[in-house]
């Protein structure tokens, strides 16, 4: 709730005094019409013979205004600046036009009832709102930690005289004696009496006020709150804190350019900076960027900005150039002959933690190759990568084992259908060796050329025993290797394709045959063996039939070797 004036705090000590006193008070607008009532409008119009209004002149002093009788028409009795602004109404009250502060008195409705003559008397306080709310005489800018005269705010042609509250950003200020001042003063207009409150507030501004709005208000007696346009100002204050700010790619990387930045929170804010560049000094003039271009391992280092007029005023910043320099030795395409060994050697330069991976063929290696002696299996495309956070290198070895060709192994598997061997010829070499046969036969199978290795298969049906050679070539050499085929014939074949029931009722059956012959053997040995022994006995008796004997014992040899074989057999 806004105080009022004093004045109108004695217009309302008079007023209810009067009021204790019998006296009944009227309020209203000024320049509007004003209807004062008599006895409130509690009369009745049978009851009244005459009606007479009068005002207190003061000091004493009253003046007519009008006068009704009964069944007459209203009469004007005054003469002076009343003559043209009174009237009655139907209910005895009096209506005033036009009111003025002039009109603040006591009017009195004086009635004859009967044999009595009645007074009411009526006090009058015209009121008047402000014009508007305007703030002049504003300052051009405000200056922290100093107090200023922010603006005068005036609220014009009011009564009583309006009391006036500043606000910033919608809150009130209140005065403190320090950082905030507001003094009032109220001008009295002499013609019309109405009065012309100003505020003058004095300020001292924070960093938080350049964007502040300041406004005045006034809650009048009568109408709405009135608010005035608001006003912003420029807020000036020294520099207290400098920041270099640095713009660069990340990462920063030699040949790449980096933007240094002076931000100072003056305002004004600066326009000059000296810029330290690693022992050398750059001074800027309208501007706060330098940039430095192609910046190389060497800018790494701190830098600095300051305020040219006040060197103690500076600000900082350490700037890293990252770098990832990596040397593989030999790399590119490298050929060497197996057997020999490879010295492979590998360097970092970095800025900073790396890490290494190797791949061959693109596939991952545990650790970095070591080519002691180089075998074919050791060709193929080696890539390492180092990697220093988002900074790559990479580098490439693409090495090829070269040497005549050696066959590994010649085998043979015997096919499926009994009737044909598959020769196996498993050889190395680089360049790719090529594979030829002593024999004629079906290319059954080449594998793919991988490591230096190669696997060549032939289907052969073999007539004969016979001795197969493989012979691989190329550039550097020749490798040769020899095998022996053995024939099939069809017995053998069925036997091999006879089932495993079968098999065992044959084998049986052998094992019967051979048991048989050699008991028989045993029988005609022991035979010959009597007989022998009786044909000498014999002989030595006659002496005869000798060479018969002789002719007899060899054919039994024969026999018996026959036997022999067929039992082993």
């Amino acid at each position: 709730m806004h105080l009022l004036s004093a004045s109108c705090v004695s217009l309302l000590f008079t007023a209810l005094l009067q009021q204790v006193r019998g006296f009944e008070t009227v309020i209203g607008l000024y320049e509007e019409t004003l209807e004062i009532p008599c006895n409130n409008g509690a009369l009745k119009a049978e009851d009244v013979l005459i009606t007479k209004w009068k005002y207190d002149k003061r000091e004493g002093i009253s003046g007519d205004l009008l006068v009704k009788r009964n069944d007459h028409d209203v009469s004007i009795s005054a003469t002076d600046e009343y003559k043209d602004r009174v009237s009655m109404a139907a209910n005895f009250s009096l209506l005033l036009s036009e009111a003025k502060l002039t009109d603040q008195r006591s009017f009195i409705c004086m009635v004859a009832v009967g044999a009595d003559i009645l007074e009411y008397p009526v006090n009058v306080v015209i009121y008047k709102a402000p014009a508007g709310l305007e703030i002049s005489d504003k300052a051009e800018e405000l200056e922290i930690g100093k107090l200023t005269k922010l603006g005068t705010c005036f609220a014009e042609d009011a009564n009583p005289a309006a009391n006036i509250t500043w606000l910033k950003n919608n809150t009130p200020l209140v005065a403190d004696g320090k950082g905030i001042s507001i003094q009032a003063s109220v001008l009295v207009d002499p013609v019309t009496g109405l009065s012309t409150t100003s505020s003058v507030l004095e300020y001292s501004a924070e960093k938080g006020d350049t964007d502040a709005e300041f406004r005045c208000s006034t809650q009048h007696t009568v109408g709405a709150e009135l608010v005035s346009s608001p006003v912003t100002f420029t807020v000036t204050y020294s520099t207290e804190n400098i920041v270099l700010q640095v713009s660069a790619q990340e990462p920063l990387v030699e040949g790449d350019n980096v933007t240094l930045k002076c931000v100072a929170d003056g305002n004004p804010a600066p326009t000059t900076f000296n810029f330290h560049l690693k022992g050398k000094l750059v001074k800027v003039e309208n501007a706060d960027t330098y940039t430095i271009t192609n910046v190389s391992r060497d800018t790494t280092g701190e830098y600095k900005c300051s305020l040219v007029d006040d060197p103690t005023m500076e600000a900082s910043k350490d700037i890293t150039v990252n770098y990832l320099d990596i040397n593989l030795s030999p790399s590119g395409n490298i050929v060497k002959s197996a057997g020999e060994a490879l010295d492979l050697t590998f360097q970092i330069d970095a800025s900073g933690d790396s890490k290494v991976s190797w791949t061959k063929d693109n596939v991952k290696l545990d650790k970095e190759p070591k080519f002691t002696t180089l075998t074919f299996a050791d060709s193929g495309s080696y890539e390492c990568e180092v990697t220093m956070g988002l900074l790559s290198r990479k580098a490439v070895l693409e090495l090829a084992v070269e040497g005549a060709p050696v066959i590994k192994q010649l085998t043979k598997a015997r096919g499926e259908d009994g009737k044909h061997d598959v020769l196996i010829c498993e050889a190395e070499g680089v360049p790719k060796p090529a594979v030829s046969w002593s024999i004629n036969g079906t290319s059954l199978d080449e594998s793919p050329f991988v490591n230096g290795k190669i696997i060549h298969k032939i289907k052969v049906v073999p007539t004969a025993n016979l001795t197969v050679s493989c012979t691989v070539a190329n550039e550097f050499g020749v490798d040769s290797s020899t095998i022996n085929v053995s024939f099939v014939n069809d017995d053998e074949v069925r036997m091999h394709k006879q089932d495993q029931s079968e098999d065992n009722d044959q084998t049986k059956l052998v094992v019967g045959v051979v048991v048989g012959l050699l008991v028989a053997t045993l029988v005609i040995g022991l035979a010959y063996w009597v007989y022998m022994k009786k044909s000498k006995q014999g002989s030595w008796k006659t002496g005869e039939k000798e060479n018969g004997s002789s002719e007899e014992e060899k054919k039994l040899e024969e026999k018996v070797e026959e036997n022999s074989q067929k039992a082993e057999v």
